[in-house]
Parts: C-alpha cells; structure tokens; sequence
C-alpha cells in the first residue's frame, strides 16, 4: 500500500504506528518478542478540502482525521489502535468526545468507561462503511479490524487536547481482547462488565446519518459543536450508548 493519502487533491503524509509502540498493549507477548518492529497502521491528521475549509475547521476548534489499518494478526489478536482516552473539558467533569465513520471495511469499536480504578461499562460496536460511531464522554477507545479488508476511517475530534494513552497502557490494554476465538477479558483489570453490544446510528439532530459523509459537515459546522462542548449536549450521549 502506498503511504501517501489524496484527500481531495491535497497530497498527505501518514504518522505511522508502529508493532513496538504498541509493546504493552498487545495480548500476545510471546508471539511479540518474536517479531520486527512492522508497520501496523497509517494516520492522517488534519485534513481539509482546501484553505477556506480548513479556516473553518481550525476557527471552530476541530479536526478531521483519516487512519488506514490493513488486515493483520498480532499473534492471536486482531490488529487494532492502540487505545486512548480524552481528558476533560476544562472547567467541566465530562471529557471530549469523538465522532467515527467506516469509510471502507468493516471495523470494531470497543468503548470502555472508567470511574476510578474501575470499568464500569464495556460496549462493542461493529460498523461497516458508512456507518457512524460517536464515542461518549469518558469512554477509552480501541479500533479492531477483524476482518480481511483494509480498514479505512474517518474521525472528527476536538483540536484542543492530547489523547490520554497511558490509562491503557499501563493494564496492558483495554478491558478486552479480540483473538481468532473470540473476546477475553484482560486479567490485569481488578473486574470489567460484560460486553454489551450497540449498532452504529442516525444522529439527524446533528445533521449525521449513516451512508452520508460526515466530512460535508465543514459547511454546516455548528452541529458539530457536541465535540467540543460535550457538557452541553447529554442527550446526544445517551443515545449514543442506548442498546435498541
């Protein structure tokens, strides 16, 4: 695969995640010690259509990501990011919140929420292209393909903070692992719930449906205001988490 992203005509250039940034996320330790430093996935930050796209973008303190993930094996694990959480807002008790879509192949968010020491909710969601996927206010993140397809996503985010990765890194992972067999929970969390499953959404009060690019929302940006003012917006969240 080239490394290089169209976007538009623009020509950009990933940040490139690396298997050795990942040494204390992955499930499969013996198979790691074993293995070069690979390539695993490609991240193209802040992107715009052009100059006067991207004015608005940065003027409404946001960003527009693509990440590229090939299909691969880590071990018995199916590659995924390496997981984060967003700090929160300042002045507020919520943290930010992020906007995905699947714009080719199929992906596998896994959400997990933290009060304390303690996950308190574990949500799997399974998107195919087109499909939205907004993660809630202090819910860490991980992205899985577990397919044979080359994942491709798109994100919208808050441009005014640093994901918190170290939450995760220091149990080894997020709560769960996907292997070939199926989810198992990371025994280096003192307890997790369940794994409760949600569907990707419609969010028409946002100008959001699945099938529709998100990107387009550059020239109606204030519905995207959810993102960097989550405190503001709770419903959307709620049924960003509901199980129908």
């Amino acid at each position: 695969m080239g490394k290089e992203l169209d976007f538009y005509g623009n020509i950009h250039h990933p940040d490139i995640r690396m298997l050795n940034d990942m040494d204390e996320v992955v499930y499969d330790k013996e198979w790691l010690r074993s293995q070069d430093n690979i390539e695993l996935y490609y991240m193209y930050r802040d992107l715009s259509k052009n100059e006067s796209d991207h004015k608005i973008i940065v003027g409404n303190s946001l960003r527009y990501d693509i990440t590229i993930i090939p299909p691969a094996m880590l071990g018995d694990e199916y590659v995924k990011t390496a997981g984060h959480y967003h700090p929160p807002v300042p002045g507020h008790h919520v943290s930010y919140a992020e906007l995905y879509q699947v714009l080719k192949g199929e992906a596998i968010y896994l959400l997990q929420k933290a009060e304390g020491e303690r996950i308190v909710d574990v949500i799997v969601c399974k998107a195919k292209e087109g499909d939205l996927v907004l993660v809630p206010p202090d819910y860490g993140h991980i992205t899985i393909n577990a397919s044979d397809k080359t994942l491709k996503m798109a994100n919208w985010v808050c441009r005014d903070f640093s994901s918190l990765y170290e939450p995760i890194r220091k149990l080894f992972g997020g709560a769960y692992y996907l292997l070939k067999s199926g989810f198992v929970k990371n025994p280096d969390y003192p307890q997790v719930p369940e794994i409760r499953s949600v569907k990707a959404k419609d969010y028409p009060e946002a100008g959001l449906f699945c099938g529709k690019d998100m990107y387009g929302l550059v020239n109606d940006i204030g519905k995207l205001r959810f993102l960097t003012s989550p405190q503001d917006y709770p419903a959307i969240f709620k049924k960003a988490i509901f199980t129908e």
